[in-house]
């Protein structure tokens, strides 16, 4: 017989009332303890697995001083392993086109190539306007190398990624590899992916920052080889088919990695060949990016781990750029949608034929400092190119 306490009283017996209400209750408080145990596993399990993926990403990616803050000076020089080699085939792509074998050399006023070998110049940074709030810039650069840590290889991929103070909008700019464009501290212009070419993504940074005149935070140098792995991981993607040609035609298509890959390479047979490529290259990157960002992947624990380490083996980030950064950064853009991510091309009015670059996209500068105005000032949502061909590739420049 079970037994009450009062007090200092002495235990008297309980009544057979205050025994069947114990009996009554003790379902519940088990019930309770039990789902106490299960939430407190559950929280267990999903801050494990938030530790994999952490532990995950800290392992794969590869920490550079892609922005020279260690010695505030760039020493630029052509790289001495920049091409993988003549007709080396990029993974189960295509060969390397012969024309893109060479970077475009720098030019003086004057037209004549410049000797750059050995050039030193201070790294410096735009002053942060206080309307941009928080709002973040990325230079994201796609190269083609397999091993930063044996050759540069080329960035046929330059994107400005805005992200907004309020983080509800992202902006992508894609910068036309042949986009003719002053290369910092050379006195020279040359092709825009040149300044990679002979100084890696330090001097590529300097050069694009005068043209925005906003700070760039940070900077990320993804293989292609990522793409495929990425696209894979996450059961393929939808990609919006704006120009068909290269064997896709307009409409939506759902891509693997090796059809994503052929899909972003491909300009030979597009309308503005680099600059329709590019507009390709940003359909590719917003399927990706929407995919990975949906419930079908968040929801899915095994895809999403399968997706983080396939985005991140490749992954190359600047020294200041930490894991929990990157963490923090996706968890506070949880919320994007497809209608919230925006591109553009880095403002052009034409093409020319340069006697020693070769062909050359001309850069159109009023609408360049348009596009600085709105990323100083985080307006991105008032920003319009009206300049920039929509079609062909003549413009008044």
């Amino acid at each position: 017989m079970g037994y009450q306490e009062h007090g200092n009283e002495q235990a008297r017996p309980a009544t057979r009332r205050e025994q069947r209400r114990a009996r009554r209750h003790r379902p519940v408080r088990i019930a309770a303890w039990t789902v106490g145990a299960l939430v407190l596993a559950a929280v267990v399990v999903v801050a494990g697995y938030a530790f994999m993926l952490q532990r995950t990403v800290a392992d794969n990616i590869t920490h550079e001083d892609l922005k020279a803050d260690r010695d505030g000076v760039i020493t630029i020089g052509p790289d001495g392993a920049n091409q993988p080699g003549d007709g080396q085939d990029e993974g189960e792509g295509d060969p390397i086109e012969a024309d893109d074998e060479e970077a475009a050399p720098i030019v003086g006023e004057d037209g004549e190539p410049i000797d750059i070998s050995g050039v030193e110049i201070p790294v410096t940074t735009p002053e942060r306007d206080a309307a941009a709030g928080d709002a973040l810039n990325f230079l994201v650069i796609g190269s083609d190398s397999r091993d930063l840590s044996v050759e540069r290889g080329r960035s046929d991929v330059i994107v400005l990624m805005h992200i907004s103070d309020e983080r509800d909008r992202v902006d992508l700019i894609h910068f036309p590899r042949d986009l003719f464009v002053p290369i910092a501290g050379t006195g020279g212009s040359s092709k825009i992916n040149a300044a990679y070419s002979y100084g890696g993504a330090p001097l590529l940074l300097q050069t694009l920052q005068p043209l925005v005149d906003v700070p760039i935070d940070h900077v990320v140098i993804v293989n292609f080889e990522s793409f495929k792995a990425m696209t894979d991981a996450i059961g393929g993607v939808d990609v919006q088919v704006t120009e068909g040609g290269g064997g896709f035609e307009a409409g939506v298509h759902h891509m693997n990695g090796e059809q994503g890959l052929k899909f972003v390479r491909e300009r030979y047979s597009l309308s503005q060949g680099d600059i329709s490529r590019g507009e390709r290259q940003m359909q590719f990157v917003k399927a990706v990016m929407l995919k990975a960002l949906s419930r079908e992947t968040l929801t899915n624990p095994g895809r999403l781990a399968s997706f983080i380490d396939a985005a991140t083996t490749n992954l190359t980030v600047d020294e200041s750029l930490q894991v929990s950064d990157m963490r923090n950064l996706g968890f506070s853009m949880r919320n994007i949608r497809g209608g919230d991510v925006h591109f553009w091309s880095g403002p052009w009015c034409g093409i020319d034929m340069h006697p020693v670059a070769g062909s050359i996209v001309v850069m159109a500068e009023q609408q360049m400092r348009t596009l600085s105005e709105h990323l100083r000032n985080d307006t991105m949502e008032n920003y319009a190119d009206e300049v920039s061909p929509r079609q062909g590739f003549g413009g008044s420049c």
